[in-house]
């Protein structure tokens, strides 16, 4: 769940329960800070948590169709994540009332599932969804059509994958924040000269840092300047979240108060893996097992 006004958070999350300082002290340098690390047996933690989140967007994947309720693809991720011993993350964070965020074409982020929504032929569908296994979160999302997606839509979901795994490659021990952000950035403007048009990158949401609590310090934005923030170490998380639309950057809030759609009502597409900068390269904690 990306981190931006309608989380009833600051862009910047503020500093969660599990850790007294989710941004810390990097030792013998001055004034120069490190997102927080985790251990080897805690990532693992983090990757069961994760693959469970998986496991819950293929099943919605499977049984989304024409006809069925957004409603209905809620009570699947529900089940499978309570069958899988965790605990939905979303349901009741902040009052937020189900276990994923369905937002379908123009809404961005944060659709509330509904029995009225009902899916359709060529609806772009993004699904946001996390979980808690003792005590960890992991926290993915995944864009799709409902059957056959016009080539745009399908273009549209494409490159904001090929952001998100640009944002992956840039989690690497001795980075800085903001190198993930612009990393991010260049895979959008690379993707728009692979397939020959522009994207928005939306304003005002982006990823976070992620581990006993679901949004942490620091904000991840999609773009932005390299070279600046905390420093990543190994064992630093962020969960990393593009949202692009095929049109504006602005989006307002439904009445609702989460729904997120754009203001000139082109459609969005929205990709997230929580991931590990390690010794090793980027570890991602939200693959199926």
């Amino acid at each position: 769940m990306p981190s931006g006004p309608s989380t009833r958070s600051s862009p910047a999350p503020c500093a969660p329960s599990d850790a007294s300082r989710p941004v810390v002290s990097l030792p013998g340098r001055r004034n120069r800070k490190v997102v927080a690390q985790r251990t080897a047996g805690e990532l693992d933690a983090m990757a069961v948590a994760g693959a469970l989140v998986a496991r819950a967007l293929q099943a919605v994947r499977d049984a989304a169709a024409p006809g069925v309720s957004t409603r209905q693809l809620d009570e699947v991720a529900e089940a499978v994540i309570r069958d899988g011993g965790g605990t939905p993350s979303f349901l009741g964070y902040h009052g937020y009332p189900a276990s994923i965020c369905s937002s379908v074409n123009d809404r961005v982020v944060h659709g509330i599932p509904s029995a009225d929504e009902v899916l359709a032929f060529g609806d772009l569908v993004s699904i946001d969804c996390g979980s808690i296994v003792d005590g960890w979160h992991g926290d993915s999302a995944v864009t799709f059509g409902i059957g056959d997606l016009i080539p745009v839509d399908e273009i549209l979901s494409r490159a904001t994958r090929e952001s998100m795994e640009a944002g992956i490659a840039a989690m690497v021990p001795g980075n800085r924040l903001t190198d993930v952000s612009h990393a991010i950035e260049l895979g959008t403007r690379a993707a728009e000269q692979r397939h020959g048009r522009k994207f928005g990158i939306v304003e005002g949401y982006g990823g976070h840092g992620i581990g006993r609590e679901m949004h942490m310090e620091p904000f991840l934005a999609n773009e932005g300047a390299p070279g600046r923030g905390p420093v990543l170490a190994a064992g630093s998380v962020l969960a990393i979240e593009p949202m692009l639309t095929l049109g504006t950057v602005r989006t307002r809030v439904l009445d609702d108060d989460w729904t997120v759609v754009t203001t000139d009502g082109s459609r969005a597409a929205h990709w997230e893996h929580t991931v590990a900068a390690t010794d090793d390269g980027p570890r991602i904690l939200t693959l199926p097992d």
